[in-house]
């Protein structure tokens, strides 16, 4: 029996037979990887579309000090186009002795500003708000406040303001926020609530 002899040319043509398969493997493999990095991709350009969103969301919102006759002063975070009559909703609302009708309830606030809400004591003796409507910024020198300063403080009307101010020209100036208490009808409870907003600097 003769053997049979494969020319140069059919040997190349088996080859090329043979390793067909492998060659389609590699090319599906191929694409199945470009594939999962332009999915990757996507993904990558999905997350950063969010980031302006998020950095948006952080500075939706707006920070307010509410002080005087109200539940529970403070500093209180809102959503940017809030209203004044939800920042007192949020310090626990008006005590009776504060005058709602002082406020524009329905003023849109700002960030950073001081909603300060009046007694209808001082508004009696004479509290008036500043020209734009918001109370005036920063803490209270209790060594140089003027009696209507004084008097924004809540629970102090004008008697206590005058005594407070005979007290250190009799005694000199406050050496710390706490000699306060020397004042006649100034005790702890008075003090917790205005402790926050006076200083002696």
């Amino acid at each position: 029996m003769k053997k049979k002899k494969f020319t140069g040319a059919a040997l190349a043509a088996l080859v090329l037979y043979a390793c067909a398969p492998s060659s389609a493997s590699l090319q599906l493999e191929g694409v199945s990887v470009l594939t999962e990095e332009a999915s990757e991709a996507g993904q990558t350009g999905g997350e950063t579309a969010e980031e302006p969103a998020a950095a948006e969301a952080e500075t939706s919102s707006c920070f307010v000090h509410v002080c005087g006759a109200v539940t529970s002063p403070g500093v209180y975070e809102l959503p940017a186009g809030s209203r004044v009559f939800e920042a007192l909703e949020l310090a626990g609302g008006i005590t009776e002795e504060g005058a709602a009708a002082a406020l524009n309830l329905a003023e849109m606030i700002h960030d950073g500003e001081q909603i300060f809400v009046p007694t209808w004591e001082q508004l009696e003796a004479g509290w008036t708000a500043p020209a734009d409507g918001q109370a005036q910024d920063g803490k209270i020198n209790i060594n140089t406040a003027t009696m209507e300063q004084l008097m924004m403080l809540s629970g102090i009307g004008e008697s206590r303001a005058r005594d407070i101010i005979s007290y250190r020209e009799e005694h000199g100036p406050f050496s710390q926020i706490q000699d306060i208490m020397q004042v006649s009808g100034i005790k702890e409870a008075a003090f917790e609530r205005i402790k926050d907003y006076i200083t002696v600097d």
